[in-house]
């Protein structure tokens, strides 16, 4: 079993090389085919009286090259075939459709067919019905770059059906997200295919998606409408891929019982993944959460249009605030507290939140963010929230409540007042409600987010890692938040309303 192409597909061809797939490969230059001699001196080295199988991709150069290998290598007495793969769907009106990843499914079964000492006639016969029943298709949001070449990304289209060497595809299109991305590849592949049928799918990287954003597009196939037909997973994983492409691409095979045996056999190059049945998750309950407490909703509609106003504030301002974020963090700042935001509105929309008791309001709203914000924020937040809503309860007011909470967030955050956290803001904010004047509240606040940009050291948080010169002239995006929380909800009713 004998394949190969250009280089820069990696791990295709080499990396299936083993036991129960190819014996050899061999490689050209990036995206080059391998010269006629190259692949001659291969297939002289590694064949004996049982013959040879090339497994060529439908590129001219990769024909021309196995194939006059092959007609030479016949002349000096080997018996050599060689199955051309053409499974792209691209192009529907394409003379030559192009071989892409739909040859792993070629290389597979030849491999076991070869390893159960089949024919090289048998194999050949299965190898080319395995190709013409191999369907694939990509989405790249951006192409490949040669090795010392540089991509203009600002004038990069996504587009599906883009070649893996960076040759034009089927269309333009809008990419909006994973879930349309996989739902437009996948209703392509699918359109012609037996809605009773049964298939096997290799999910590609197509060599620059993150291992999360495969998973992402893993999950959504097999959440999509045709995940019932769908009975056997390769991947997610780098296959077939191209340089640095960021995209993906999915191939298809029909399964019957044979096919599926010769798929799922294990075999030896490691870079072929286990071939898995898709499994949905089991679903167990979580007994802590029953330990919870129970609010009884209730209305008032002040306190609503106040969380609405926050909660509106900071998703508005979640570009922003992840902006700010990546000149001294991780870029999520935004998408932390907007996260939060929209759990609180969900529960604003469903009226499951205790409005008319602040105490309860606020232990609710703690917990909530405990589970829907993350990061240091979510749970600093919770806590503060938590500790004032229990102290809301016993009778305390506002400012002493809110103040407690701030003390535990310090105990257990580490950070102070000067320690250039969203401390900074919410510090001096939470003293000026004392004369229950939101605009000097919002003013405060604002003051002390500003004040953190002539900061340039932090004892804390995730500024605390960065070097002074990092820090200058940039605002904390922790203490911007609480600023845009106040000024927020500066021009609602006075105090008492709250």
């Amino acid at each position: 079993m004998v394949s190969g192409g250009g280089a820069g597909h990696e791990p295709a061809h080499i990396g299936f090389i083993g036991k129960g797939m190819l014996t050899a490969a061999i490689s050209g230059e990036v995206f080059a085919s391998p010269s006629v001699e190259a692949v001659l001196a291969c297939i002289l080295q590694v064949t004996g009286d049982a013959g040879c199988l090339l497994i060529v991709k439908n590129y001219t150069g990769d024909r021309l090259n196995f194939g006059l290998a092959a007609e030479r290598a016949k002349k000096l007495g080997k018996k050599v075939e060689m199955v051309v793969v053409s499974d792209d769907i691209a192009l529907a009106d394409a003379a030559q459709p192009r071989g892409v990843a739909g040859t792993l499914f070629v290389h597979k079964i030849a491999g076991y067919l070869s390893e159960k000492g089949e024919t090289l006639e048998t194999i050949k016969e299965k190898a080319d019905e395995t190709a013409k029943n191999s369907m694939s298709l990509g989405l790249a949001i951006s192409t490949c770059a040669l090795p010392g070449t540089e991509i203009d990304t600002i004038t990069i289209s996504p587009e599906l059906g883009l070649g893996i060497h960076g040759e034009p595809g089927l269309e333009k299109i809008e990419f909006k997200n994973g879930k349309e991305a996989v739902l437009l590849v996948l209703s392509r592949l699918f359109a012609n295919t037996d809605p009773k049928g049964s298939y096997a799918i290799i999910i590609n990287n197509l060599g620059s998606v993150t291992p999360l954003e495969m998973s992402i597009i893993a999950n959504e196939v097999l959440l999509s409408s045709y995940a019932d037909q769908i009975k056997l997973v390769v991947g997610p994983a780098g296959l077939m891929t191209s340089l640095n492409m960021y995209g993906f691409s999915f191939s298809l095979l029909p399964l019957t019982p044979d096919v599926e045996i010769m798929l799922k056999e294990p075999v030896e190059p490691r870079e072929w993944p286990a071939v898995v049945v898709p499994k949905k998750p089991s679903i167990f309950k979580i007994d802590h959460l029953s330990l919870r407490r129970e609010f009884k909703p209730s209305k008032n509609p002040k306190t609503q249009d106040f969380l609405q106003t926050i909660c509106s504030a900071l998703l508005h301002a979640e570009n922003h605030l992840n902006e700010l974020d990546k000149k001294v963090g991780d870029g999520d700042t935004g998408t932390t507290f907007a996260a939060g935001a929209t759990g609180i509105m969900e529960l604003l929309e469903s009226n499951s939140l205790p409005l008319n008791e602040p105490g309860d309001l606020f232990v609710a709203i703690g917990e909530l963010l405990a589970s829907h914000m993350g990061g240091s924020s979510g749970v600093l937040a919770s806590i503060m929230f938590t500790n004032a809503g229990a102290c809301l309860s016993k009778g305390n007011d506002l400012q002493t409540s809110l103040n407690s909470g701030v003390k535990m967030m310090m105990k257990y955050g580490g950070a102070k007042l000067g320690s250039r956290t969203m401390l900074d803001a919410l510090i001096p904010a939470i003293d000026k409600l004392k004369s229950r004047d939101l605009r000097a509240a919002s003013l405060a606040a604002r003051e002390g987010a500003d004040s953190t940009a002539k900061m340039n050291k932090a004892d804390s948080g995730r500024s605390s890692y960065l070097r002074a010169e990092s820090l200058q002239d940039v605002v904390d995006p922790g203490a911007e938040a609480i600023a845009i929380i106040f000024q927020s909800i500066e021009s609602k009713a006075n105090y008492k309303s709250l």
